[in-house]
C-alpha cells in the first residue's frame, strides 16, 4: 500500500497580537467558476472579505438599533467600530477560529481587536442571527446585480429581433425544415421567454424575506430580555432590515430561515438561464449550416488539428452552465423541507456549494450571453440559399390551398403533394442538388392537371416570401410593447 503524503507550506501570519504560525495546504484548488468565470463584482460578494464587511453592516446595524432603543452602548464604541469596519484580518481571524473552533466567534473576537476591545457586538444574537441573515444579504445583492444583467440581454434580444426583422429563414421542428419565418421573430421569441421569467424573478426579489434577529429557536427569546420586551425586539429587527435593503420580515422562522427559499432561487436562475440555453442551441446549431458566426475573432483558434474550424465555444459554455444550473436546482431540491423541528445545519455544506456557484454559473452564463450577442454575425447570401433550397416544400400548405379552391378533396390533394414530395427530397439528397423541382413535379401530375391546376399558378405561390411568414411581424412588435416597462424600470 503507497502512504498517503501529507504537504504543508508554514505561513506566518501578523495579528495586533503578535504572530500565529499557520498551516496552509498548497495543494487546494481554487472554484474554478469563481476564478476563470465570475465576474469581480460577483466574487466579492460571496469572497470572504466580502462576506466579513456584510457580517460587519448587520453587526453595526444592530448596534445602532439598539442604543436608539435605548439599550446603554457608549457612541465612541460605535463609532469604533464604525472606522475599523474595513479592517478585515482574514489571518487574524483563522488563527482565532483554529483556536475557539467556531468561526463566529472568531469573526466577533476579531473585529472588537481592531476596534480598540470593545465588546458590544453580538448581543442578544445567536449565530444563525449573522449567518443566515448574511447569506441572504448576498443573494439579494447578487440577484440584484443577475438582474440587470439579464434586462440587458433582452434588450440586446430586441435590438437583434428589430435588425433581423427582414431576414427570411427557413424555421424548423424536430430539426427538419417546417415553414418560413423571420430570424428577428427568433429573438423575439427569445426575448419573451427571458421577459416572463424576468418578471417573476423581479417579483421574487422584491418581496424575499429576511429571517430577521430571531434567535436561537426563531422565537426572539434573547433580544426581548436584552432590550426589555418583545415590542422592543421587533421594532429592533425592522431597524434591521430596513438598513440592509430588505421590507419583508418573516414572522415566525425557526433556527434558519426555510430552505424552500433557496430552492425557489436556484429555480429563477435556472428559469433565466432558459431563453440563453435555447437562443446558444440554436445558434450552435445555425453555425454549423454556415449560416451565422457567434463572433470568431482574428487569431482564434478553434481546432489544435482542423485548423478549418470555427467552433462555437461561447455558445457551447452558456448551454453547459445552464446544464449546472439544473444541476444545482436538484440539489437544492433536496434541502427544500429537509430541515428538523425548529431547524438544523445539516444542508450547510451542501449550501456553501450550490447557492455561490449558482450565481458564478449564472454570472458567467450572462456575460458570455452578453458576449456573443454582440460579437454573432449572419451570413445572409448562406441563408437565403437555404430558404430556396426549401421554399417549395416550405409552401406546400399554401399549395394543399389552391388544390383545395380547385375542388380536389383535402386528404387526395395531401396525399398526392406528400407523394411528390418526399419523392423530390429524396432526390435531391441522392443526387446531391440544391435545385428544388417539387412544382414542377405537381404542375405534372395528371390529377392536378385535370382539376385546372397549372405551373404558374404554382410559381405565383412562391414569388412573394412575406405572404409564408404569417403574423411574424406584429409579433415581433408586440414582444417589443410587452417588455418596455420592464426595460424602461432599470434604464439608467
Amino acid at each position: 500500500m503507497i502512504p498517503v503524503q501529507r504537504v504543508v507550506s508554514d505561513r506566518i501570519i501578523k495579528s495586533s497580537k503578535g504572530t500565529c504560525e499557520i498551516k496552509v495546504h498548497p495543494l487546494v484548488n481554487p472554484n474554478i467558476l469563481s476564478q476563470r468565470y465570475a465576474t469581480r463584482e460577483m466574487n466579492a460578494i460571496f469572497s470572504e472579505e466580502g462576506k466579513a464587511r456584510y457580517e460587519r453592516d448587520l453587526w453595526l446595524a444592530v448596534l445602532n438599533a439598539q442604543k436608539e432603543l435605548g439599550l446603554e452602548i457608549p457612541m465612541e464604541a460605535i463609532e469604533a467600530y464604525q472606522k475599523a469596519k474595513a479592517e478585515i484580518n482574514l489571518g487574524l481571524i483563522k488563527e482565532i477560529e483554529m483556536r475557539t473552533k467556531h468561526d463566529v466567534k472568531a469573526k466577533i473576537e476579531a473585529y472588537n481587536i481592531v476596534s480598540g476591545d470593545y465588546e458590544y457586538l453580538h448581543m442578544g444574537m445567536t449565530s444563525r442571527d449573522l449567518t443566515d441573515n448574511v447569506e441572504q444579504l448576498q443573494i439579494k445583492k447578487a440577484g440584484r446585480i443577475l438582474l440587470g444583467k439579464y434586462v440587458s440581454v433582452l434588450q440586446h434580444f430586441l435590438d437583434k429581433a428589430d435588425e433581423y426583422r427582414h431576414i427570411g429563414i427557413a424555421a424548423r421542428t424536430h430539426h427538419q425544415a417546417a415553414q418560413p419565418t423571420l430570424l428577428g421573430r427568433r429573438f423575439a421569441m427569445w426575448a419573451e421567454e427571458l421577459h416572463s421569467h424576468l418578471t417573476n424573478y423581479e417579483k421574487y426579489l422584491d418581496s424575499y424575506p429576511l429571517r430577521g434577529i430571531k434567535g436561537a429557536v426563531g422565537t426572539q427569546f434573547d433580544m426581548a430580555n436584552l432590550m426589555g420586551s418583545p415590542e422592543k425586539a421587533g421594532l429592533l429587527e425592522e431597524k434591521v432590515a430596513k438598513s440592509l435593503g430588505f421590507t419583508e420580515i418573516l414572522n415566525a422562522p425557526g433556527q434558519v430561515y426555510p430552505r424552500s427559499l433557496d430552492y425557489t432561487l436556484i429555480s429563477h436562475l435556472v428559469a433565466l438561464a432558459s431563453a440563453c440555453e435555447s437562443f446558444a442551441k440554436t445558434i450552435r446549431l445555425m453555425a454549423g449550416y454556415e449560416l451565422v458566426t457567434e463572433g470568431f475573432k482574428e487569431g482564434q483558434v478553434g481546432s489544435s488539428v482542423m485548423p478549418h474550424k470555427m467552433n462555437t465555444r461561447s455558445t457551447e459554455r452558456i448551454c453547459a452552465f445552464s446544464h449546472l444550473l439544473k444541476m444545482y436546482s436538484d440539489g437544492a431540491s433536496r434541502l427544500a423541507g429537509d430541515q428538523w423541528e425548529e431547524g438544523d445545519v445539516s444542508c450547510s455544506a451542501l449550501r456553501r456549494v450550490i447557492i455561490p456557484d449558482a450565481y458564478y454559473a449564472s454570472d458567467g452564463l450572462v456575460e458570455t450571453a452578453l458576449t456573443v450577442l454582440n460579437q454573432m454575425g449572419i451570413y445572409p447570401t448562406i441563408i437565403e440559399e437555404e430558404l430556396d433550397r426549401y421554399l417549395p416544400f416550405l409552401a406546400t400548405t399554401s399549395i394543399l390551398g389552391v388544390a383545395l379552391s380547385h375542388g380536389m378533396g383535402r386528404e387526395k390533394a395531401y396525399n398526392i403533394i406528400k407523394t411528390h414530395a418526399i419523392a423530390e427530397a429524396l432526390r435531391m439528397r441522392e443526387q446531391g442538388t440544391q435545385k428544388n423541382n417539387l412544382v414542377h413535379s405537381l404542375a405534372q401530375d395528371s390529377d392536378f392537371k385535370a382539376s385546372g391546376i397549372t405551373a404558374d399558378e404554382l410559381n405565383e405561390i412562391l414569388k412573394d416570401r412575406t405572404r409564408f411568414i404569417g403574423n411574424a411581424y406584429n409579433q415581433i412588435d408586440a414582444v417589443k410593447a410587452k417588455v418596455q416597462p420592464l426595460i424602461q424600470r432599470h434604464s439608467t
